[in-house]
């Protein structure tokens, strides 16, 4: 027993073996490790514990390490996210590391990082989440932050546009997506003489019937991939304007309702600008997420020639090789629990933070909207339900700033005419912010 005082309690963690300590006064009392979010009943007296150098004593009402994000940290990231990460935690995780004093036992009701213990339906949904990549890995190979951020999207309710070179496998991600889901898939290709018509549906006169009838267009869908989204013009793009806000789509003042889930993933080639049209401000910012994708890895790019060069119909292959994990039904019911994670008012400030000071920012033009605070918001409380948690931290804000604000702030003219990048000022902008300690 390596405690030497009588009103501390030491234990092992369950779950991952690390070393706990909290007050007599906790005995008999539901406790959480911070490491692996393990929950187990506190006993009545100190344990034997292995004192080899892989445990460490943690107090009981520390934050968590800053680093719990189970795997989910490249989400968002830039060249240099993960100094931004190291750099904004690192006293954090120095104050984990170390042994701290008793303090006062939680009320009952809670767990050692003071929220209740009851998220047996965020462990669902980790668990879901899961499934759900797992599958999508059986015939989409790599590129974890589309898959990621789209996710994240889907189960906020949001859309997301992403920016990469053709030939990534955005049609093949979208079906199997929806193979997946159980979702439907549609597709439209924009080019430069796409009518609002071609995307919405129009009225037609049926002779039989001798009246007009409505022909939904390629929109009424689930899981719609709008390819090249920038080579049709404003009006064209008018035509999504209210459907990514009030999913539903009004013709000849008649409303047509979209049916739920919808995701709208529209892609664009951040290259080739000849015979394009920039997105007007007004539809940039009703995408959640702008994703920046790059080329695969050298093992991701093999593994991709081994799986589809067998001349194999992929349509054969969905049905055969993916199984449907969920349903739109379950895809709305996670999105409603979703908004039950906690977000104390310390993060709050924090995101506020962020978000205000992109409009004061010197070397913007334009600031981030309000919208933009809420899907930081949505995007944390989404991401913490995929960790299994019930409340969100800092480090799922961080995660998701990036993607969420870099098509919704402008570079003054002096920033571009400096090279400056988006992605490169929103990094600086937020180290300047202080993590809130929850």
């Amino acid at each position: 027993m390596s405690s030497s005082t009588p009103d501390i309690i030491e234990f092992a963690c369950s779950g991952c073996g690390k070393k706990l300590r909290v007050g007599q006064e906790a005995a008999g009392k539901k406790a959480r490790c911070p490491q692996c979010d393990a929950v187990q009943v506190v006993p009545e007296k100190s344990e034997a514990v292995d004192s080899s150098p892989s445990t460490s004593s943690v107090s009981p009402l520390e934050p968590l390490p800053a680093d719990d994000s189970s795997g989910l940290a490249g989400f968002g990231s830039s060249s240099n996210e993960g100094d931004l990460f190291s750099s904004m935690t690192d006293n954090e995780n120095k104050t984990a590391s170390e042994p701290a004093p008793p303090a006062s036992p939680p009320p009952p009701s809670t767990t050692l990082t003071g929220h209740h213990s009851d998220d047996t339906a965020f462990s669902e949904t980790r668990e879901l989440f899961q499934n759900i990549t797992s599958e999508i890995s059986k015939i989409y190979v790599g590129q974890e932050e589309l898959v990621l951020g789209t996710l994240v999207a889907l189960f906020s309710g949001g859309h997301v546009l992403i920016e990469s070179a053709p030939g990534l496998g955005k049609t093949l991600f979208v079906r199997t997506l929806g193979q997946v889901l159980g979702c439907n898939f549609g597709r439209v290709q924009f080019t430069a003489d796409l009518m609002p018509s071609d995307i919405t549906g129009a009225p037609f006169f049926d002779m039989k019937a001798n009246e007009f009838r409505f022909r939904p267009g390629p929109i009424f869908t689930q899981l719609l991939l709008a390819d090249e989204i920038n080579r049709s013009p404003a009006k064209t793009h008018a035509a999504l304007l209210e459907v990514m806000q009030e999913f539903r789509v009004t013709i000849d003042g008649t409303s047509h309702k979209i049916e739920r889930p919808f995701l709208v993933m529209a892609t664009q080639n951040p290259i080739e600008s000849e015979g394009t049209y920039n997105l007007p401000e007004a539809q940039l910012d009703r995408f959640m997420f702008k994703l920046n994708l790059d080329y695969p890895s050298e093992f991701e790019e093999a593994e991709i020639l081994k799986q589809h060069s067998q001349q194999v119909d992929i349509g054969k292959r969905l049905e055969e090789e993916i199984k449907v994990v969920t349903s739109p039904e379950k895809i709305l019911e996670v999105t409603r629990e979703n908004g039950n994670v906690l977000i104390a008012d310390k993060l709050i400030d924090y995101i506020n933070k962020i978000v205000r000071l992109t409009r004061t920012w010197p070397q913007f033009h334009l600031g981030a909207s309000p919208r933009a605070g809420i899907t930081l918001m949505q995007g944390a409380r989404t991401l913490a339900a995929f960790n299994g948690r019930d409340y969100a931290v800092p480090d799922d804000v961080v995660q998701i700033a990036l993607p969420a604000l870099r098509h919704r702030v402008v570079l003054s003219a002096e920033a571009e005419v400096e090279g400056h990048s988006v992605d490169e000022l929103l990094t600086e902008l937020i180290r300047t912010i202080e993590v809130p300690r929850l």
